[in-house]
C-alpha cells in the first residue's frame, strides 16, 4: 500500500524524497493507532464484542476504496507541505490502514487466546516473522514486477480489491478467536496487577521495561531513516537504493522475532559497538583531490565522501548489526503472550517517534544532516546500558567516547570551506567555497546532497559566465543562440524549471524575459542572496514558486521562445515532468516554433528512450546535443535532448554540427501520468 499511494501524490509535491519520508511518519503514526486499538479492544472488550466492533471498521473501510486520492487535495502553493501530505493520507487511507495495522497484534492476540494452554501457542512470536516476511517480499516485488507492469490506478484498484478479500477474512478470523469453546482473555484494568492475578494472567510489565521497549524501537527507526536520508543524499542519489536499508531493517525484525536463536546478546553486543564507530568514521573520511585541479573540479562536490563502492557495503552492514542489537534486545526484553498487545504497542509508539523525529522535527530544527552522528551516540550510550559484562560494557564506553570524538570532527570537517547551511523539508543546501578568492578559478557553489546546484566564479570578471552544464557548447547554449540568429535578435521568452544559482539567467539579453518555476524557497532565497546571476542578468527575471508542472498548468500561455526542463540530475527526479501529459502543457505555453529542453544529465538513469517515445507521440522531432567541453573550462559535461517542429532550428543546428537526432539503443517507452517506471531506465 504505501508505495501505491506513495507513487500517487509525489507528483503533487515536486517528486522530492521528503515526501516519502513524510509518508513514513503517517505509515509509523497510523500503525501506532492501530496497535493502541488492538491493546484497548483486548483489554477492555469480550471476544464477541471484539468481533463485532472489528467487524463494523472493517465494514467502514471499503467505503474509501478504491485508494485515489481526490485532486481537490492538489496543493495550492508551495508553502509547508508536511501539514497537507499528512491530511491527505488521512483522508484517503487512514481507516483502511488503520485496519491493516491492527491486524499483527490481533491476530497473535486470537491465536494466543484460541491455543492457550497447548504446545501451538508458543509460536505465537513467529507470526511477528512472518508478516515482516511478507512486507519484505512486497517490498521487493514493486519495482522490477509489479511497478513496470501495471499503470497507477490498476495498481489502486488491485489494491483495493484484494482488500476487500483480507477484510472479509479478518473478520472471519475475529469470529472464529470468539467462538464459546476458545478460551478468553478476560478484560482487566491496564494498572491492576491483582485484577491480572486474579483473571490468571502474568503481572503487568512494569514502566521500566516498557520504556525499555520504546526506546530500543525508536533507536532503530531513527537509525533506518537515518542511515536512508545519509546514503540517498550525500553517498549516491542511485535509484531505489533506499530500498537497500529498509528491506535490512525488515530481515532484523525477521531473524530476532523467529525464535531461532539468531541474535546472541554478547556477540550482538560487540558487532554493534563495532559498527557504531565504523559508521561514525565514514563519516569523517576524507578522500585527497587536487583542489586546483581542473579535471576534478565535477568531483568537487564528492570532496569529504567515501567512494560509493565501499560507503554503501559499510553503511548497510552498519545498519543490519546495530538494527539486530536494537530488536534482539526487544526480543529478550518481551513479555509473556498475554500481555504482547502492550508490547507492540510500544514498540509501534517508539518507531512512530523514531520517524517523527526524523521526518519532521529534524528538517524544522537542524541546518544539516546530524540525525545519524546523533542516533549512533544513542546507540553507543544505551549499549553501555544494556551490557551485563564489564569487558562489553567496558567496549560500548569506548565505542561511545570513539564516537564522539569523531562526531566532534564530523561537525569541523562539514563546516570547513562551508559557507553556509539551510535546511528544510526538500533537503539539506550548502554554500560553498572551492578556494581561496584569489586563486585562479576560485568560485562559490550551490550543493544539495551530491548534487552540484549552481556555480559561479568570485571574479569580477567572470562572474557572469555561464558554468557548469550551460556553457556555449552546451546544447541549452546551442539552443539559445540558434533561436536567436533565426530570430533576427528579437526578444526572447524563456521558461527554465529548477532554479539553481540561476545560472541560465546569464545568457539573457536586454529586452529579454526569463521566467524561473522552483519549488523550494530555499534555493529561491539563495540564488538572489549569496549569487549574483539573477541580480547582474540584463534580461526581466520574474520567479514562480511551486512545482513546475502544477503552476503552468494553472498559468495562461506564456508565449516562450524554449522552456528549460531542468530537474533530472538525481535518483529523485520527478517523473511527472516527463510524461506525455506533462508535454502537452509545455506545449500549450512554446509560440509557434517553440523549443522544449530537457537535460538529462544523470549517471544512473538512461531517459533517452522515455524522450524519444515522447517526440514520436507528440508528433514532434527529437535532437540531442551531447557536450564534452575541454578540462581546462571548467564546463561540465551534459546531455540536452531538444523536442520541437521548427525544422529551421535543427537544420541550422545540423549544419554546423551541433548534435544529431536522437536515437536509443533501448526499446522507447512512453511515460504517462498513469504509467511510469524508473526501474525500465537504470543504467
Amino acid at each position: 500500500m504505501q508505495p501505491v499511494i506513495a507513487r500517487q501524490i509525489l507528483p503533487w509535491f515536486g517528486g522530492s524524497a521528503a515526501v516519502w519520508t513524510t509518508c513514513m511518519v503517517f505509515f509509523q503514526g497510523a500503525l501506532l493507532a492501530g496497535y493502541f486499538y488492538a491493546d484497548w479492544v483486548v483489554r477492555r472488550l469480550p471476544a464477541r464484542r471484539q468481533a463485532l466492533l472489528h467487524t463494523t471498521l472493517l465494514l467502514l473501510s471499503l467505503a474509501v476504496l478504491p485508494i485515489t486520492p481526490s485532486p481537490a487535495l492538489q496543493p495550492p502553493d508551495a508553502g509547508q507541505p508536511i501539514a497537507r501530505i499528512l491530511l491527505l493520507l488521512t483522508l484517503t487511507i487512514g481507516l483502511p490502514y488503520l485496519m491493516l495495522a491492527t491486524t499483527g497484534p490481533l491476530v497473535q492476540a486470537w491465536f494466543a487466546r484460541r491455543y492457550a494452554g497447548t504446545p501451538v501457542a508458543a509460536s505465537v512470536w513467529r507470526l511477528y516473522a512472518l508478516s515482516n516476511a511478507a512486507s519484505m517480499i512486497a517490498l521487493l516485488a514493486y519495482p522490477p514486477l509489479i511497478e513496470p507492469a501495471t499503470r497507477t490506478q490498476a495498481q489502486s484498484l488491485g489494491w483495493s480489491l484484494g482488500y476487500g478479500l483480507f477484510a472479509l477474512l479478518a473478520a472471519a478470523s475475529a469470529w472464529s478467536a470468539a467462538r464459546p469453546s476458545a478460551p478468553a482473555i478476560r478484560a482487566v484494568p491496564l494498572d491492576s496487577v491483582a485484577a491480572a492475578e486474579a483473571a490468571a494472567l502474568p503481572a503487568a510489565p512494569g514502566w521500566r521495561q516498557q520504556a525499555l521497549w520504546l526506546v530500543l524501537a525508536a533507536l532503530g527507526s531513527v537509525l533506518l531513516l537515518a542511515v536512508t536520508t545519509h546514503m540517498t543524499q550525500n553517498v549516491a542519489s542511485v535509484p531505489f537504493l533506499w530500498v537497500l536499508p529498509l528491506v535490512l531493517y525488515l530481515l532484523s525484525f525477521i531473524l530476532t522475532f523467529d525464535g531461532r536463536g539468531w541474535y546472541r546478546p554478547l556477540a550482538g553486543q560487540w558487532l554493534a559497538a563495532l559498527a557504531g564507530l565504523a559508521l561514525m568514521a565514514g563519516l569523517v573520511y576524507r578522500p585527497n583531490l587536487d583542489w586546483t585541479a581542473a579535471s576534478e573540479w565535477t568531483e568537487l562536490v564528492e570532496r569529504g565522501l567515501m567512494p560509493i563502492g565501499q560507503a554503501v557495503p559499510l553503511y548497510a552492514l552498519g545498519l543490519f548489526l546495530l538494527c539486530m542489537f536494537c530488536h534482539g534486545e526487544l526480543v529478550a526484553a518481551r513479555p509473556a503472550p498475554a500481555w504482547l498487545t502492550r508490547f507492540y504497542l510500544m514498540v509501534s509508539l517508539g518507531g512512530a517517534i523514531g520517524g517523527l523525529l526524523v521526518g519532521i522535527v529534524a528538517p524544522l530544527t537542524f541546518d544539516a544532516y546530524w540525525e545519524l552522528p546523533a542516533a549512533l551516540l544513542a546507540a553507543m550510550l544505551l549499549l553501555a546500558g544494556l551490557a551485563a559484562r564489564w569487558p562489553t560494557r567496558a567496549m560500548a564506553l569506548l565505542a561511545l567516547a570513539g564516537c564522539g570524538a569523531l562526531g566532534w570532527q564530523h561537525l569541523l570537517k562539514l563546516q570547513d570551506g562551508t559557507v553556509e547551511m539551510s535546511r528544510n523539508f526538500y533537503g539539506t543546501l550548502r554554500v560553498q567555497g572551492s578556494v581561496s578568492d584569489d586563486a585562479p578559478g576560485s568560485n562559490w557553489r550551490l550543493v544539495h546532497g551530491v548534487i552540484t546546484h549552481g556555480l559561479q566564479y568570485r571574479d569580477p570578471l567572470r562572474r557572469g559566465e555561464p558554468t557548469t552544464y550551460y556553457g556555449p557548447s552546451s546544447g541549452i547554449g546551442r539552443a539559445i543562440d540558434a533561436l536567436r540568429a533565426l530570430d533576427g535578435g528579437r526578444p526572447q521568452q524563456l521558461g527554465l524549471v529548477g532554479m539553481g544559482v540561476g545560472t541560465l539567467a546569464a545568457w539573457g539579453r536586454s529586452g529579454d524575459r526569463y521566467r524561473f518555476y522552483e519549488i523550494n524557497p530555499a534555493v529561491v532565497e539563495l540564488a538572489r542572496r549569496r549569487f549574483s546571476f539573477l541580480g547582474d542578468s540584463h534580461a526581466r527575471i520574474e520567479t514562480a514558486l511551486g512545482d513546475a508542472r502544477l503552476v503552468l498548468e494553472r498559468e495562461a500561455a506564456q508565449g516562450f521562445d524554449l522552456l528549460a526542463i531542468d530537474a533530472f540530475s538525481s535518483d529523485s527526479i520527478p517523473a511527472h515532468l516527463i510524461t506525455r501529459e506533462a508535454l502537452a502543457v509545455y506545449r500549450r505555453h512554446l509560440r509557434d516554433g517553440g523549443v522544449v529542453a530537457f537535460h538529462i544529465s544523470n549517471r544512473y538513469l538512461d531517459l533517452e528512450p522515455v524522450l524519444l517515445a515522447l517526440a514520436r507521440d507528440a508528433g514532434v522531432e527529437a535532437w540531442q546535443v551531447d557536450d564534452e567541453p575541454p578540462a581546462q573550462t571548467g564546463l561540465y559535461e551534459s546531455d540536452w535532448v531538444l523536442l520541437t517542429r521548427n525544422r529551421r532550428l535543427l537544420d541550422a543546428l545540423a549544419a554546423a554540427g551541433h548534435g544529431q537526432p536522437l536515437a536509443s539503443e533501448r526499446e522507447p517507452r512512453l511515460w504517462t501520468d498513469d504509467h511510469h517506471n524508473l526501474f525500465d531506465v537504470l543504467r
